[in-house]
């Protein structure tokens, strides 16, 4: 059976996600308590026409939540296979969804809501060392969400294959907090001072044969795919199955989209499973 562990901070996501993976059809129940979640999977052992399932299991549990670890320890103890999504947004963002929901949060005893979710990362930081994925929500629609979702749950084209998640962003609108390596390439020439690239974006051929001409890009490329090949097997061996590349510059619209292009690609024709997302492409044309 495929089974998914779904939790992470309150306000980042999680209704739209179980909503999501009822539709790619998996049997999803929400907020159990973690003492079930054993029990409950053996049961869903015995259902032979449950195929997939998807179990929410969040600080919504009160002082159960603290016997989620427990809970995924025993599985792991009884070779239950099972993968963990953590779903993560960045504080200020999950502060104005509570004020939009006028909801309280659950840690949040005397309403203020920074408190609560300051109380919520430091409890979950164990279960988010051993998620398998993780999704951060800070600037992605619900579409893009649910993409991602399928992208992970449905396309994979192995059962222990390994997801590379390569996104494109801009320094300048922050730092991408997911991310498990960051690379930063403005040390390349910027085509934005170029008044005919100006306006394109690393998308454009015009942009990315510019970006991709140097001898420093080049190098710099050739040697960030050595350096993955490296650690991907690592990683495996410490049991992770998706990693996060942040590739930055400036704005997130030239040299970080087209070195984001160019990495997916190769990457891609090496056999591996890759995502590809541009966080910020069109954020520096929105606010002209």
């Amino acid at each position: 059976m495929d089974l998914v562990i779904v939790t992470g901070m309150s306000g980042a996501g999680k209704s739209e996600t179980i909503r999501a993976m009822e539709d790619l059809g998996y049997y999803c129940v929400d907020n159990i308590p973690p003492q079930l979640i054993l029990p409950f999977v053996e049961l869903l052992h015995m259902e032979s026409k449950i195929a997939k399932a998807a179990l929410v299991s969040d600080i919504r549990s009160g002082e159960f939540f603290d016997e989620l670890a427990d809970a995924i320890q025993h599985m792991e103890e009884r070779k239950v296979h099972f993968k963990i999504l953590f779903l993560d947004a960045n504080d200020s963002v999950l502060v104005s969804r509570y004020k939009a929901s006028r909801r309280m949060h659950p840690l949040s005893t005397d309403g203020r809501i920074e408190e609560g979710i300051r109380k919520e990362r430091k409890r979950l930081a164990p279960i988010k060392e051993k998620a398998n994925y993780t999704l951060d929500t800070t600037h992605t629609s619900i579409k893009e969400h649910k993409e991602s979702l399928k992208m992970m749950f449905t396309d994979n084209p192995r059962e222990d294959a390994f997801l590379l998640n390569v996104t494109s962003f801009g320094f300048k609108y922050g730092i991408c907090i997911d991310a498990d390596l960051v690379f930063d390439v403005r040390f390349l020439p910027n085509p934005f001072y170029i008044e005919e690239l100006k306006p394109l974006s690393g998308l454009d051929e015009e942009v990315a044969s510019y970006v991709l001409s140097f001898k420093q890009t080049k190098k710099f490329l050739k040697l960030l795919i050595e350096m993955l090949e490296f650690l991907i097997p690592c990683y495996t061996n410490e049991g992770k199955s998706q990693l996060i590349i942040a590739i930055g510059c400036t704005g997130g619209r030239h040299r970080s989209v087209a070195m984001a292009d160019a990495l997916t690609e190769k990457l891609s024709a090496k056999g591996y499973w890759v995502s590809l997302d541009h966080r910020d492409i069109d954020k520096d044309v929105k606010n002209k």
